[in-house]
C-alpha cells in the first residue's frame, strides 16, 4: 500500500510540471524603502531639508509622510521645515498594489552655528595721542570657519584675532570686531576718546572714607583706582597736622590710644603748564580689641551662622543647576548668599571659580584664639587633587556686626615663596553671548580665558548672574600653579598637594580625618600676618573667608577652583 501512494504523488509532481513547462510563476513583491544610514537626519533652527529615500518596486506607489498623526505630505520627497528646536519623528508610508512598507525616520532641529565675539577689556576708554592699546577677541568655537575682522569707525583694519589701535589724533573712535560663518555673524565694539596729554583726566579713588581698626595696629588707607605712577605730588596729614616724608598714593597709619582721627591726602599732578588737585577725607576710629568680643557659651553653634558675601570668579560650576545646585534665582548678592549658605548647611559644595573667587561667612560667636588649631575649613580635595584657597580672618573691630574692617592672611607655607604673589589682581570680563569663554587680564599684564566645557555643562555662561557690572577684579594673594597632565596626552591631571596653611588641599600636615571628598584643613588664627607679611596679634575672629588662590586650567577637567562644604569652630 505504501509503495503505490509514494507512486501516486510522484506521478502528480510530473504532470503539473509537464503543464507549467513553458510558463514562469511569478508573485509580486511590496515596495522597499531605502534610507540613507540610520535615517537620521540633522537641520539647523530656520533651515530645511530635503528627505528623499530611495526607492525600490514603487512605480504607482501613493507615499505618506506622517509626523504625530497628521499627514504632512503625499509625494516621493517631504521638504522639513525646522522651525523649532526639538527631535521630530516622521512615519514615512509606501503602498502599491502588492503591497505597503514604513519607515521611521527622525530629525533634529538644532540651534544655529552663528559666532559669538568679545573684546576684552572695558567697553569705554580715553587714552592719551600717541598711546598703543593691544585688543583681544574671544571666540565661542563652532565647527564651521569663522572670519574675523576688525573696524576703526567703518573701515576694515585687521582680520586677525588681535589688533593694536594707535592714537594718532585727537577724537571719538568705535572699534568694532565681527565675526562671520556660514551661519550668520555677530560682533561686539568698543568706544574711544583719544585727549591731549594735558586734557586726560587724573583718577585718584579709595573704596571707602571710613576705617576702623585696634589699638596699636598698622592701618592702611590705599587708593583702589590712580591714573598716574609719575609726575605726582602727595601730601598726607593727621589731625590737621602734616605728616614729613610721606609721598606715597598710600598711607599707614597706627592708633596709639582708642578714639577717632581723621586722615587727609592732597594730591596734585601736572597736566601740561597746569596743574590737577585732588583731595579725600578719611575718618578713623581705633577700638579697644576686647571692645566687642562675643564669648561662645553653650548655646553657640561650631558651624558659621551666615554668608555675609559669595563672590565667586567665572567658573563652570557658577550658575550650574546641576551638580552646581544653581536654580536661576541667584540674581542679587542677598539671593547669592542665601544659595551659598543653604548648600554650606546641606553639606554640598560650594565653588570660587577660578583665581580670586571667594566666600566670607560669620559666625554666632567670636572664635577664639587658642594658639593650636582654633577652625576647620572643609573642602572636597583628594590625594592627586588639591585646588587651594587662601584663609583670611577679621575681627569684627567696631562692632557693627558687618565684614567692614581690616582683613589679615593666614600664613602658609607658601608666604615668602619667590612664586608666590602679594596683591595680585585679575579681571573679568562678561562675554558677549552664551556659552562663551570668559576673558580675563592681571596685573602682571598677563591674560587667558576661563574655557566653556560645553560637552559638561549647558549654562548660559560661568560669569555670575548677580554681578550686573560688564567686569570685575578680585584681589589677593596667589600661589604658583602646581597642576600637570600625567598622562601625556591630555586624559589625565594631577593637582598635587601644598604645604600646610591652605583650604580644600590633600595636605599631610593639618588635614583632619574626614570622608571621601570631604575633608577639613585646620586652621591657627596665630598665623594672622598683616599687609607687610608681620604677625598680628588677634584674641579672637568674627569671620572667615576663603579665597581661591591658583589661577590655572587642567584640560578636560576645567579651571582650577577651590570647594569649601562647611567652615566651623574647631573648639566646639
Amino acid at each position: 500500500m505504501r509503495r503505490f501512494l509514494e507512486f501516486l504523488f510522484l506521478s502528480s509532481v510530473v504532470i503539473i510540471s509537464s503543464c507549467n513547462r513553458d510558463e514562469v510563476i511569478t508573485t509580486a513583491l511590496p515596495p522597499e524603502i531605502i534610507l540613507d544610514g540610520a535615517g537620521i537626519y540633522s537641520v539647523k533652527q530656520g533651515d530645511e531639508i530635503r528627505l528623499a529615500p530611495r526607492y525600490e518596486r514603487a512605480d504607482d506607489a501613493t507615499f505618506e509622510w506622517v509626523i504625530e498623526n497628521n499627514i504632512v505630505c503625499t509625494e516621493r520627497a517631504y521638504v522639513f521645515y525646522g522651525e523649532s528646536l526639538g527631535e521630530y519623528f516622521i512615519t514615512l508610508t509606501v503602498t502599491t498594489a502588492a503591497g505597503s512598507a514604513s519607515e521611521e525616520l527622525k530629525v533634529e532641529v538644532v540651534e544655529p552655528e552663528i559666532p559669538t565675539v568679545s573684546i576684552n577689556g572695558d567697553k569705554e576708554l580715553t587714552l592719551a595721542v600717541g598711546s598703543e592699546r593691544l585688543f583681544e577677541a574671544t571666540l565661542r568655537e563652532t565647527s564651521l570657519d569663522t572670519s574675523v575682522e576688525w573696524l576703526c569707525n567703518g573701515k576694515s583694519v585687521s582680520n586677525a584675532m588681535t589688533y593694536n589701535f594707535v592714537a594718532e589724533s585727537i577724537g571719538r573712535y568705535e572699534v568694532v570686531v565681527k565675526a562671520s560663518n556660514a551661519d550668520g555673524e555677530a560682533d561686539d565694539s568698543i568706544v574711544i576718546d583719544v585727549l591731549n596729554e594735558e586734557d586726560m583726566p587724573f583718577i585718584y579713588t579709595f573704596p571707602k572714607s571710613e576705617y576702623h581698626s585696634v589699638v596699636g595696629r598698622k592701618l592702611r588707607v590705599m587708593p583702589d583706582a590712580i591714573s598716574d605712577s609719575e609726575g605726582v605730588t602727595y601730601t598726607w596729614s593727621v589731625d590737621g597736622v602734616e605728616q614729613e616724608g610721606i609721598t606715597t598714593p598710600h598711607f599707614v597709619f597706627r592708633g596709639k590710644s582708642a578714639g577717632t582721627h581723621t586722615i587727609a591726602v592732597t594730591a596734585e599732578a601736572l597736566r601740561g603748564s597746569s596743574k590737577v588737585t585732588l583731595s579725600h577725607n578719611f575718618a578713623i576710629t581705633i577700638y579697644d580689641e576686647a571692645a566687642f568680643r562675643r564669648t561662645a557659651d553653650a548655646s553657640s553653634l561650631a558651624e558659621a551662622s551666615c554668608v555675609v558675601e559669595y563672590r565667586p570668579a567665572p567658573g563652570q560650576f557658577i550658575g550650574n543647576t546641576k551638580t552646581g545646585g544653581f536654580d536661576g534665582t541667584e540674581l542679587t548678592k542677598e539671593r547669592a548668599a542665601e544659595y551659598a549658605l543653604q548648600r554650606l548647611n546641606d553639606g554640598k559644595f560650594v565653588s570660587l571659580g577660578a583665581f580670586g573667587g571667594y566666600i566670607v561667612v560669620g559666625f554666632d560667636h567670636s572664635i577664639a584664639c587658642s594658639n593650636d588649631y582654633d577652625f576647620e575649613v572643609i573642602g572636597n580635595s583628594f590625594d592627586g587633587s588639591s585646588e587651594p584657597g587662601i584663609v583670611w580672618v577679621m575681627q569684627d573691630e567696631n562692632g557693627n556686626g558687618m565684614a567692614d574692617d581690616t582683613w589679615y592672611e593666614l600664613r602658609g607655607a607658601e608666604t615668602g615663596a619667590a612664586t608666590t604673589i602679594q596683591e595680585y589682581a585679575v579681571t573679568y570680563y562678561r562675554p558677549s553671548g552664551k556659552g562663551m569663554p570668559v576673558a580675563w587680564s592681571d596685573s602682571e599684564g598677563k591674560s587667558g580665558t576661563i574655557e566653556y566645557l560645553e560637552s559638561f555643562h549647558n549654562q548660559d555662561s560661568y560669569y555670575p548672574a548677580w554681578i550686573t557690572e560688564s567686569s570685575y577684579t578680585l584681589r589677593g594673594t596667589r600661589l604658583e600653579a602646581r597642576n600637570y597632565d600625567s598622562s601625556g596626552n591630555g586624559s589625565k591631571w594631577i593637582l598635587p598637594a601644598y604645604g600646610w596653611g591652605y583650604a580644600d588641599n590633600f595636605s599631610e600636615e593639618d588635614l583632619l580625618e574626614g570622608t571621601a571628598q570631604k575633608r577639613a584643613n585646620a586652621f591657627c588664627i596665630s598665623n594672622a600676618i598683616d599687609f607687610e607679611g608681620e604677625t598680628v596679634k588677634l584674641s579672637h575672629i568674627d569671620f572667615v573667608k576663603v579665597q581661591c588662590a591658583v589661577q590655572a586650567k587642567s584640560g578636560w577637567i576645567g579651571e582650577v577652583s577651590t570647594e569649601v562644604l562647611g567652615i566651623r569652630d574647631h573648639n566646639l
